[in-house]
C-alpha cells in the first residue's frame, strides 16, 4: 500500500500542473477568443444568414423574410454592381505597378548609395499618412482648372488636359496612381528587408561566373525574393478590395459609378439604402471573390515561389 501511495502521488501532483498550465493558458487566450468570437466570427455568420433575407436593421429582427437567393439573384443584373465589381478587378492593376516600381527603388536604395535612411522615411511617409489627408492634398491637385498638374500641363501646351477625377475614363486610373504611390513605401521597405536576406557570395560567385548584372537579378534576386513578392501580392490584392475611405473623400464613386468598388456600393446599400439583405449579399461575394483569388494565388505560388 505504501509503495501504491508513493507512485501515486507524483501523478496526482503532475496532474495538478498540467491542470494549473491549461487554466493559465486560456485565461491568457480567452479574450481574444471572445473578442474573435463575437467580433468576427458571429457577426460572420450573421451576414451569411441576413444574405438570404430581404431585411432592414431599422426594422428590427421581428420583421426579417426569408428571400432565399433573390438578393444574389438581383446582383446579376444590378449595373452599379456589377461596374463595382469590374473596377475591382480593373484596381488589382496597380498592385504590380506599385511592387515592380517599389522593388526597383529597393534595389537603388539598397546599393551603394548616401542617406539610405532619409530615402526609406521619405517613401514611407505616404503610407503612414492619414487617407483622407492624403485624399484632400490630392483633389488639389487632381483639380480640373486650378489644379497644378492641369495648369502644369497647359503651360506645356495641352489643349484639353483631362479633368483626372470629374472625367468618367480618368477617375478610376487617377485612383490607381495614388493607390501606386501610398503603396510604394511599404512594398519597398518588405522589398529592402528580402534583399538583405540574400548572402552575399551569390552574387560575388556569379560575377566570377561572368554573369551580368541583368543576369544576377534574373537569376538570384527573383527567385531569393519570391516568398516576398507573394507576401506582398496577396496583402496588395486583399488592399485593393478593401479600398473605401480614398474613394468616399476623393470621388464618392464618381462620376457616374465610374469609381465606384465593391465596400463602398455595400456602404451606400447598406447605410444610405438601408438594405441590410442585400448589402450582406454584397458582402458574401466579396468575400467569395476575395477568397477565390487568394486561393488562385496559393496553389500557383507552388511553380514560382522559392521558400
Amino acid at each position: 500500500m505504501e509503495a501504491g501511495v508513493v507512485v501515486e502521488k507524483p501523478q496526482k501532483v503532475k496532474r495538478t500542473q498540467n491542470y494549473r498550465e491549461n487554466l493559465t493558458g486560456w485565461i491568457f487566450v480567452g479574450p481574444m477568443l471572445l473578442g474573435t468570437l463575437f467580433i468576427t466570427l458571429i457577426p460572420i455568420i450573421a451576414s451569411v444568414l441576413i444574405s438570404f433575407t430581404d431585411w432592414s436593421f431599422i426594422r428590427g429582427v421581428g420583421d426579417i423574410r426569408f428571400v432565399g437567393l433573390g438578393n444574389f439573384q438581383k446582383l446579376s443584373t444590378d449595373e452599379t454592381f456589377l461596374t463595382s465589381m469590374k473596377n475591382n478587378f480593373i484596381l488589382m492593376l496597380a498592385i504590380p505597378v506599385a511592387m515592380a516600381v517599389s522593388l526597383l527603388l529597393a534595389i537603388l536604395i539598397n546599393g551603394k548609395v548616401y542617406f539610405k535612411d532619409l530615402f526609406k522615411i521619405v517613401y514611407f511617409m505616404p503610407y503612414i499618412s492619414s487617407v483622407v489627408g492624403v485624399a484632400v492634398v490630392f483633389q488639389v491637385l487632381f483639380h480640373p482648372s486650378l489644379g497644378p498638374i492641369n495648369q502644369f500641363l497647359t503651360m506645356l501646351g495641352v489643349d484639353n488636359p483631362p479633368k483626372w477625377l470629374a472625367d468618367i475614363h480618368f477617375s478610376l486610373p487617377s485612383v490607381m496612381l495614388i493607390l501606386i504611390w501610398v503603396q510604394i513605401g511599404f512594398n519597398m521597405i518588405i522589398y529592402m528587408a528580402g534583399l538583405q536576406n540574400i548572402p552575399k557570395d551569390l552574387y560575388e560567385a556569379a560575377s566570377i561566373d561572368g554573369a551580368t548584372s541583368w543576369q544576377q537579378f534574373k537569376r538570384i534576386t527573383l527567385p531569393m525574393i519570391s516568398s516576398t513578392t507573394f507576401f506582398l501580392l496577396v496583402t496588395g490584392v486583399v488592399y485593393s478590395f478593401k479600398v473605401f475611405d480614398l474613394i468616399a473623400v476623393l470621388t464618392k464613386g464618381g462620376p457616374a459609378n465610374s469609381s465606384s468598388v465593391m465596400v463602398y456600393y455595400l456602404y451606400e446599400v447598406a447605410f444610405t439604402s438601408l438594405k441590410t439583405g442585400y448589402a450582406s449579399a454584397i458582402a458574401m461575394v466579396l468575400f467569395v471573390c476575395v477568397l477565390a483569388i487568394t486561393l488562385i494565388q496559393w496553389l500557383g505560388q507552388r511553380k514560382w515561389v522559392n521558400y
